[in-house]
């Protein structure tokens, strides 16, 4: 039987990166998907995985918008077993340079969305008898980047939102844990000068930049029952570079 086999999964940032590549081999491994992104080109990866996927189009930092995307995995697939908090914003610049506005996008998405999520989501999760959450940091929350400023504190805010979470959700039969992905092929990656990705790609002792479906592999351990027991986890993907 395959991983998934029977389950509803809502990622959001699912049009490309790794939330596509997530929702791709979710539905390899047996699952239907509801797929969210600001980007409309979404749409075209659900078209693409046929009736077991579904596309909104959603503000992940909008609180409201969470009840139609929760609604639809419900009224659409029956049930809704796993939540993958993927969707992100990616804003370097140093602390001084920081304005509220810089502060407040990152946190707005980065953080508040992965809360609104579970928020939202929790009640379904619940009821499906075996939840998983997944909540997607980054490798700049176990290690401290210089000139990431808003992006890095927000993923911070990540990491202890999933620990915290784990503590009061498991106790309602919900697992939530973590991932800390470090140089991904994705768009977020090359929104860098090749310069900075050529010099950061050299520190990975493996030699590579990752794939996102690497990291996918390990968000649907996460999502299966084989990881049943796994509450409060954080896995770092990056090759090595936080060794």
């Amino acid at each position: 039987m395959r991983r998934l086999e029977g389950k509803t999964a809502i990622i959001t940032g699912a049009a490309g990166g790794i939330g596509a590549a997530t929702a791709r081999l979710f539905v390899a491994e047996g699952a239907n998907v509801v797929l969210t992104d600001l980007q409309e080109s979404g749409a075209s990866i659900a078209h693409e995985l046929g009736s077991s996927a579904v596309f909104l189009t959603h503000d992940v930092s909008d609180k409201a918008a969470w009840a139609k995307v929760v609604e639809t995995a419900l009224s659409r697939f029956g049930r809704l077993n796993v939540l993958v908090n993927n969707a992100g914003f990616y804003n370097a610049k140093p602390m001084l340079e920081s304005s509220p506005a810089d502060l407040e996008r990152s946190f707005q998405i980065n953080a508040l969305g992965a809360i609104y999520g579970m928020q939202a989501a929790i009640e379904a999760l619940r009821a499906s008898g075996a939840g998983s959450i997944i909540n997607i940091a980054s490798g700049v929350a176990i290690r401290h980047v210089a000139g990431t400023f808003p992006y890095s504190t927000s993923k911070w805010a990540v990491r202890g939102v999933s620990g915290c979470a784990a503590a009061e959700l498991g106790r309602m039969g919900v697992r939530v844990n973590a991932i800390f992905p470090g140089l991904i092929q994705t768009a977020m990656l090359a929104s860098n000068s090749q310069e900075v990705i050529d010099q950061q790609s050299s520190m990975v002792p493996l030699g590579r930049i990752g794939q996102p479906e690497e990291v996918a592999q390990v968000i649907a351990f996460f999502a299966s029952d084989g990881a049943s027991y796994v509450n409060g986890a954080e896995i770092i993907i990056d090759g090595g570079v936080m060794l």
